[in-house]
């Protein structure tokens, strides 16, 4: 049970810092995310036991980056979020080559600590390259998919567009980097499939609040005034 306490105060703790950026400004916003995708990348290798299933520990950060790419779209429009999908991709590409010239270096005799960052850092090429590959691709579709839906929904109804559009991107998330980064390496991908996303789908809902918060605390005039421009449609 502490996993799962763990994990709905780590969704809030992420929803709560969405929301605080939000209203800073996209500056903040965008720092967050990319803070979020290393973060992600990073961690990705810890596996842990939740609500009676396998996952990793950062799946909500994952759901966490995609609303925070909304909340971009939304307040201060497409143009901002297409840039940050670039920036984010670029920043965890140069923390992980940062990471691997980290480990290069030869540690001394006194040091304990180089054995603990390798065994952090040094992911394997292939579940590096599925991640970025996966995080990039998910990414795109997540930015035309909620641009798609903003436009049909002339926007309105905030919270059912994200939870759609962020539930659909996942599990394509889900598939593509089980399929990339996995496959061969378990012997069930299909039950990792399942459960993955399951997980996601609890994390989403647990985001929920927050994306209903964000419209009712922040309009997008007073975000305009923020940020001196218009968002797009």
């Amino acid at each position: 049970m502490l996993n799962e306490l763990i994990f709905i105060a780590h969704s809030s703790i992420i929803g709560l810092m969405l929301l605080f950026s939000l209203k800073l400004g996209k500056e903040a916003l965008i720092a967050l995310i990319c803070l979020f995708c290393v973060l992600a990348n990073f961690f990705i290798a810890k596996q842990i036991p939740l609500f009676g299933l396998q996952a990793t520990a950062t799946d909500a950060f994952t759901i966490g980056i995609v609303l925070g790419f909304n909340l971009l779209q939304e307040y201060f429009g497409k143009e901002i979020a297409q840039k940050t999908i670039t920036i984010s991709f670029i920043v965890s590409i140069c923390a992980l080559v940062l990471s691997q010239i980290h480990l290069a270096y030869v540690p001394n005799g006194f040091d304990s600590a180089h054995v603990h960052y390798y065994a952090l850092f040094a992911l394997t090429p292939r579940i590096i390259t599925a991640s970025l590959f996966t995080y990039f691709i998910v990414q795109q579709l997540e930015y035309r998919l909620y641009g798609f839906l903003k436009k049909q929904c002339h926007n309105k109804y905030l919270v059912m567009r994200n939870v759609i559009s962020i539930s659909i991107c996942q599990l394509l998330d889900t598939i593509l980097f089980s399929f990339l980064g996995l496959y061969g390496i378990i012997s069930h991908l299909g039950e990792l499939i399942i459960i993955s996303y399951t997980i996601k789908l609890i994390a989403i809902s647990l985001s929920t609040p927050f994306i209903w918060y964000s419209k009712k605390s922040y309009n997008q005039n007073s975000v305009q005034i923020l940020t001196n421009g218009a968002p797009d449609s």
